[in-house]
């Protein structure tokens, strides 16, 4: 069998933890901020972890992740 490809936005995007959950960044942080209150922004810099409904199709996508 041949190796699978990594798509590479993806791995772009996502990094793994080290109880092997994913993180990402929220989106919405990089334009039309003067209506956005500040407390929205600082929330949007923390980092979150993918949802579990996405976890299959992000295993497709990120096999040796």
């Amino acid at each position: 069998m041949p190796k699978i490809k990594t798509k590479r936005a993806a791995a772009k995007r996502f990094k793994v933890t080290g109880t092997g959950k994913l993180k990402r960044n929220k989106a919405y942080k990089s334009h039309i901020l003067t209506k956005k209150s500040a407390k929205r922004k600082r929330n949007l810099r923390q980092p979150a972890m993918t949802d579990a409904s996405n976890i299959k199709n992000m295993k497709k996508v990120l096999p040796y992740l």
